[in-house]
């Protein structure tokens, strides 16, 4: 188990000069999967529309085919559970991705937190420690929370009705 998670991060951690890399680099996709994946499994399995969106994130930000992201979610779904900690994902990130990317992943996950329309203690608290990990200040991780949230309810307010569809 521990070889695996040495053998991913070996393979996702080349050495490089270059600490800053933008966003789009590929170099920490599996990282920032896995944590993505975290939150979806925080309150046991998955719903629909969690899974629905996971795939969504990673297709649309991350500019994959579905194909690839069913993959690229599979693997960071064993990533995950190999995992005793949040830091070996962090890590990766930290040495990978710069602020912008950082706080991309940090409003990702609040994406998926808002999902199912509940935010539980334990979400709230994984991306704290998380947005923590990554340097993400407390101002700018709430921040992100109250425009995913406000989205969410602006996004939900368009929505029509049931009994409005019924009539």
């Amino acid at each position: 188990m521990l070889d695996g998670l040495r053998q991913f991060i070996a393979d996702i951690v080349a050495p490089s000069a270059d600490s800053d890399l933008s966003f789009d680099d590929t170099g920490y996709l599996l990282a920032a999967t896995a944590l993505l994946v975290h939150v979806v499994s925080l309150d046991g399995e998955p719903s629909a529309i969690e899974k629905r969106k996971l795939h969504s994130l990673i297709e649309s930000r991350f500019k994959l085919d579905p194909g690839t992201a069913d993959h690229l979610i599979a693997s960071a779904t064993r990533a995950e559970g190999e995992a005793v900690d949040l830091y070996h994902f962090t890590s990766v990130i930290m040495r990978s991705v710069n602020e912008e990317g950082r706080l991309r992943i940090i409003e990702m996950m609040w994406e998926l937190v808002y999902a199912d329309g509940q935010v539980s203690e334990f979400e709230d608290n994984v991306v704290w420690r998380a947005a923590d990990l990554l340097g993400i200040s407390s101002r700018d991780r709430i921040d992100l929370k109250h425009q995913v949230a406000e989205r969410r309810s602006a996004s939900s307010a368009d929505a029509p009705k049931a009994e409005d569809a019924a009539m």
